[in-house]
C-alpha cells in the first residue's frame, strides 16, 4: 500500500475503509439504567470533549505481530483492541492476544486511559497474568501517543520478571494501528510485543 501523499488523502482512504466497518460495534447490555460503552462514534453517547486528543483511538482494531518469548524464542501474535467510551472523561480499553501457530491465548489486558487539562496521558492497565501498571505520557502528534509505566504491581503468582515498560501507538499511514510495548531487561529497553492492526469496527 502506497503511503498518502497528503493529509486529505489519508482522509479519504479513512472514510473509504469506513464502508465497511461503521455498522459494526462491541456488544452492549441495553437494559442498564447507565450508557452503554461504544466502540462507534456514530452510535452512543457523545464522546466527551476532555477525550479529543485521543478520538482516533476509539474502535476495534485486530491484526497480527510479534512477541517475545524470551531465550530468542519470539513468536506471531493475533490480537483485538477494543477503545470505547461511555461519554464520560475516559476511555476503556482491552485486548486479547493469541498465538497464531496453535490460537492459544497468551494474555489480555483491561484498563482506562485518561488525559488532562495539559494533554498528560493517564492510563491503568491490568494484565490476566497478575499484574497492573500506571502508566505517564503524552501525545507525540494528532496520530501517535507515547508513554512509560510509572508503576509496576504484581502478584505472588504473577509475571516475576515484568520490568518497567514503555509504549508507542499511532497510526500509520493506511490507517492501521501500531503499538510497540518495550520492558526494562538490566539497563536496556526491549521489544516486548510490536502489532499492526487494522480497524474491524467503528
Amino acid at each position: 500500500m502506497t503511503t498518502p501523499s497528503n493529509g486529505n488523502e489519508a482522509i479519504d482512504r479513512a472514510a473509504e475503509q469506513a464502508k465497511q466497518t461503521s455498522g459494526r460495534n462491541i456488544a452492549d447490555f441495553s437494559d442498564l439504567p447507565v450508557p452503554g460503552d461504544t466502540a462507534n462514534l456514530r452510535e452512543g453517547p457523545n464522546i466527551h470533549d476532555g477525550l479529543l486528543a485521543l478520538l482516533p483511538l476509539v474502535g476495534v482494531w485486530r491484526g497480527e505481530g510479534k512477541a517475545n518469548g524470551g531465550a530468542d524464542e519470539d513468536y506471531e501474535i493475533g490480537m483485538q483492541a477494543v477503545f470505547s467510551h461511555d461519554g464520560e472523561n475516559y476511555l476503556r480499553y482491552e485486548t486479547r492476544t493469541w498465538r497464531l501457530d496453535n490460537n492459544e491465548p497468551v494474555g489480555r489486558e483491561v484498563g482506562f486511559w485518561r488525559i488532562s487539562e495539559d494533554d498528560e496521558i493517564e492510563v491503568v492497565c491490568a494484565h490476566s497474568e497478575g499484574a497492573t501498571e500506571i502508566f505517564y505520557g503524552k501525545p507525540i502528534s494528532e496520530r501517535a501517543w507515547e508513554m512509560s509505566s510509572a508503576s509496576t504491581m504484581v502478584t505472588a503468582s504473577g509475571p516475576s520478571t515484568l520490568g518497567a515498560g514503555k509504549r508507542l501507538y499511532g497510526l500509520m499511514p493506511n490507517n492501521d494501528l501500531g503499538w510497540v510495548d518495550e520492558r526494562m531487561q538490566g539497563e536496556n529497553y526491549v521489544p516486548l510485543l510490536s502489532v499492526q492492526l487494522s480497524r474491524w469496527a467503528g
